[in-house]
């Protein structure tokens, strides 16, 4: 599992800063956490665009544009609804990044799958990435991880826009 180096965030805010790009987030089990580590750096008004917290299934449709079909194939805690909603906010809030967290948080399975089931997704340019996390710990300490790993792979994904 890749985390987030020291400074992530601000790593991330500096390199869109640079490019005057922007970035919008769309979270589930994280509640804002990551709209949060974001907003925590100075000067990330000048990037960040907004978040949307869509904790239930539907708001992820009607807030997001994610097909209702496809959260019924696949549920809300997948690989598709991660990489729908990170394009999804990237759309609906101007964004050149999107980022998503959806998953378990816990302490109760949920949709079938076990607390630290999480799926996190990053799209930029012409490319959306998703990652799986299988994390272990209190409801806390899942959610913190998943904003750690969120970070990560926005981080590598602006990146790689860059080259």
């Amino acid at each position: 599992m890749t985390q987030a180096p020291p400074g992530a965030a601000a790593e991330l805010i500096a390199l869109l800063t640079g490019r005057q790009e922007s970035i919008a987030v769309a979270e589930s089990l994280t509640g804002g956490l990551l709209a949060a580590a974001l907003t925590d750096i100075p000067g990330a008004s000048a990037v960040f665009r907004g978040g949307v917290v869509a904790y239930a299934t539907e708001l992820k449709a009607v807030l997001l544009g994610v097909d209702p079909g496809l959260l019924d194939a696949h549920g809300a805690v997948s690989a598709e609804a991660a990489a729908a909603m990170a394009e999804g906010v990237r759309g609906r809030l101007g964004a050149a990044v999107g980022a998503a967290t959806t998953g378990v948080a816990g302490p109760d399975p949920a949709e079938g799958k076990p607390a630290g089931t999480v799926y996190i997704a990053a799209s930029a340019g012409d490319q959306t990435r998703v990652r799986r996390l299988d994390l272990a710990g209190s409801r806390a300490a899942i959610r913190a991880a998943t904003v750690r790993e969120a970070l990560a792979l926005v981080l590598v994904i602006a990146r790689e826009e860059t080259r």
